[in-house]
C-alpha cells in the first residue's frame, strides 16, 4: 500500500476511535445543565443526585475525548505536511479558536463541576456546569468550522510561492461561515444529543430491567427521552437541508450518495440497492422524481449526476452510497423508538414494558453508528479532494514519511486504542453497575 493510503487509514482509524466520545461530552453537558437546573428549582434530591452520577459519566468521557484528540493534530504535521503547508493559515485559525475559546474555557471550569459540589454555592456550581457544556460546544463549532471549510472553502485566496501555493484568509468571518459551517454544525451538534440521549436511555433501562434504584431510572429515562425525541426529530429536518447545501456545492457527492449517474437528468430518491458501475446503472428501489422534488421542488427538474464528471473526480460511489443509506435507516429507526418511548409514558407502561426497555439497552449504540457513518459519508464522498476543488488528496502527504513507518505507527496504535478501549469499558462498567451513590442523595438533603 501507498503511503497516502496508509495515512488515509491511519486518520480515519485515529479519528472513528475519538469521534465515540465528543458526542457524549457535549450532548452529557445539555443535559446536566437541564439537571441540575430541575434540582435548583425543586430542590428534588433526586435531581443532585442524577446530576452527580451523570457528572462522573462525563468526566470519564471527557478524559478520553482529549486523549485521543491530541493524535489526530500531529498527524497533520506527520503524514499530511503538503496540506498543512498549503492550509495552515486557515485550518490553523480555527484550531487556535478551539484552544482559546472551548478546550479553556472547558477545562477552567471542569474542576469546579466534578469536585465543587461541597466547596462552591450551588448557583456557582450551577454556572460551571454551563461553561462546560459551552466550551464543548465551542469545541464543536471550531471543528466543523475547520472541516467544514475544506468542503465549501470560501474567504480565502491562493498565494503563490516559489516552491508551492498557500491558502490565506482574506475574510475571516466568511471563512467561519463558509456555505457549510452552520448546517453542518447544527447536525453535528444534534447527532451528540442524540448519542447522550440514548446513552441515559440505556443505562436507565438496564436498572429498571435489574429492579434497581428506580427512582432515579425512572426520572433519568423520561429527561432522556425528551432529549432523543427533540434531537432525533431535529436531525432530520437538518440532515435535509445539508443535503442541500452538498447539491449546490457538491453535487458529485450527492449523486454517489444517492447513486444517481445520468450527467442531467430528473432523479429518484434511493431507497436500497448499490451501483453497477461497470454497467453505468443503478440497481435497486427508488421513488421515481422524489430527489428531484426535494433539491428543487419539482420533480421534472434534472439534476446532476455522476456522468458529469469525470472518473478521476467521482468519489469511490457504492462505499458512499452504503454508508449514507446506513446512517438514514439509523436515524428513522431510532426516531421511531423515541416516539414509541414517549408513546408508552403517555400510556403509563413504559416502565413494565421489558421488550422495549431491551431494545432500549443496546439502542446506545444507534446514535454513535449514525454519528460515524455520516462523517465517512462526508469525508468519503468529498474525495478525491482533501480541499474541495483546491487541492487533490493524492497530493496532501508528507514525501519524506515512509509507507513502513506509517504501518509500524499504525500498528501501535491499534494496540493503544485497544488497551484504551478495554480500559474505558472496565471503568464504565464499573460505575454503571456501582450506580447513583446514597451519599448523593444525604448531602442533597442537607443542603435543602
Amino acid at each position: 500500500m501507498d503511503s497516502i493510503l496508509l495515512s488515509r487509514i491511519q486518520f480515519g482509524l485515529t479519528i472513528s476511535f475519538h469521534y465515540i466520545f465528543p458526542p457524549l461530552s457535549i450532548g452529557l453537558g445539555v443535559i446536566l445543565v437541564f439537571m441540575e437546573a430541575l434540582y435548583l428549582k425543586t430542590r428534588n434530591p433526586l435531581f443532585q443526585q442524577m446530576t452527580r452520577f451523570w457528572t462522573r459519566i462525563f468526566g470519564l468521557t471527557f478524559a478520553l475525548g482529549v486523549a485521543t484528540g491530541i493524535v489526530m493534530e500531529f498527524q497533520f504535521g506527520t503524514n499530511w505536511s503538503n496540506y498543512s503547508r498549503f492550509v495552515g493559515d486557515v485550518f490553523g485559525s480555527a484550531l487556535a479558536a478551539e484552544g482559546i475559546f472551548a478546550f479553556f474555557l472547558e477545562s477552567g471550569f471542569l474542576a469546579i463541576l466534578l469536585f465543587g459540589w461541597d466547596k462552591v454555592s450551588p448557583r456557582m456550581h450551577m454556572f460551571s456546569t454551563i461553561m462546560v457544556a459551552l466550551g464543548a460546544h465551542f469545541s464543536a463549532i471550531w471543528i466543523v468550522v475547520a472541516n467544514s471549510w475544506m468542503q465549501t472553502p470560501t474567504g480565502f485566496h491562493v498565494v503563490q510561492g516559489v516552491l508551492r501555493s498557500r491558502a490565506e484568509i482574506v475574510d475571516f468571518w466568511a471563512m467561519v461561515f463558509n456555505p457549510s459551517a452552520m448546517i453542518r454544525l447544527a447536525h453535528t451538534v444534534l447527532g451528540a444529543w442524540q448519542a447522550a440521549a440514548f446513552f441515559i436511555l440505556s443505562v436507565s433501562a438496564y436498572y429498571l430491567l435489574k429492579r434497581r434504584h428506580l427512582d432515579f431510572a425512572k426520572a433519568s429515562m423520561r429527561i432522556g427521552l425528551v432529549v432523543a425525541v427533540g434531537a432525533s426529530i431535529a436531525s432530520l429536518i437538518t440532515g435535509h437541508e445539508s443535503a442541500l447545501v452538498v447539491s449546490k456545492y457538491q453535487p458529485a457527492k450527492l449523486a454517489a450518495m444517492e447513486g444517481h449517474l445520468p450527467a442531467s437528468a430528473p432523479a429518484g430518491l434511493s431507497l436500497f440497492g448499490w451501483v453497477d458501475e461497470e454497467a453505468q446503472r443503478f440497481v435497486g428501489v427508488s421513488v421515481p422524481g422524489m430527489l428531484s422534488f426535494l433539491i428543487h421542488g419539482d420533480a421534472s427538474k434534472p439534476v446532476i449526476g455522476l456522468q458529469a464528471f469525470p472518473p478521476q473526480d467521482r468519489p469511490p460511489v457504492n462505499p458512499v452510497f452504503q454508508a449514507y443509506h446506513a446512517m438514514i435507516g439509523m436515524g428513522t429507526a431510532l426516531i421511531g423508538l423515541s416516539l414509541l418511548g414517549v408513546f408508552l409514558w403517555w400510556r403509563g407502561s413504559l416502565f413494565e414494558t421489558r421488550w422495549l426497555l431491551r431494545v432500549f439497552v443496546v439502542a446506545v449504540l444507534g446514535p454513535q453508528m449514525a454519528n460515524q457513518l455520516g462523517w465517512f459519508t462526508a469525508e468519503v464522498g468529498r474525495q478525491p479532494w482533501i480541499v474541495y476543488g483546491l487541492m487533490r488528496t493524492a497530493d496532501a502527504g508528507s514525501p519524506s514519511v515512509t509507507s513502513g513507518q506509517i504501518l509500524a505507527s499504525l500498528g501501535l496504535f491499534l494496540l493503544v486504542y485497544l488497551a484504551l478501549f478495554i480500559l474505558f469499558i472496565y471503568l464504565l462498567d464499573q460505575k454503571i453497575r456501582h450506580g447513583p451513590l446514597a451519599d448523593d442523595l444525604d448531602v442533597a438533603y442537607h443542603q435543602r
